[in-house]
């Protein structure tokens, strides 16, 4: 499966991971098809380590109403340039918040901690344009 992120910078291309996270790109999909993140704000940019979305209410302290468990053990769980990860305020916390990364420099720390579900394939000059306050137009999936 794919995503493609709208926003008001342009659009990223993600491939997900349904493989090595099923759950959460689950999750993820589940989400984007009800037009959960239709309309939310980046709202923590973080230069060279991430952009961070997917808040309700744009602090950062919201979610869906639920908590999903995090998936460690697959083979793409590393933190490099353009890869989606789940925030969570601690292991099994997880919900509809996500960060992207912007590069492998700043994000070993978060390997096997958080759990990676896609990577950007095409756009990461958006992910760079990304500010605090920027929004998330929309989130496409693309089943194949």
């Amino acid at each position: 499966m794919k995503a493609v992120i709208s926003t008001n910078k342009g659009q990223m291309h993600v491939a997900l991971y349904d493989l090595d996270a099923p759950k959460t790109v689950a999750n993820f999909v589940k989400l984007a098809e009800s037009g959960f993140y239709t309309g939310l704000k980046w709202h923590r940019v973080i230069p060279d380590f991430v952009i961070q979305g997917g808040c309700p209410n744009g602090t950062g302290a919201g979610g869906p109403g639920y908590q999903i468990d995090c998936e460690l053990d697959g083979e793409n769980q590393f933190h490099d340039t353009g890869v989606l990860s789940m925030a969570h305020a601690g292991r099994n916390t997880g919900g509809s918040q996500f960060f992207v990364c912007h590069s492998r420099r700043n994000t070993a720390h978060l390997d096997r901690n958080h759990t990676c579900f896609g990577k950007v394939t095409e756009g990461l000059d958006v992910l760079d344009q990304i500010r605090e306050g920027d929004s998330i137009d929309s989130i496409e999936i693309i089943k194949e």
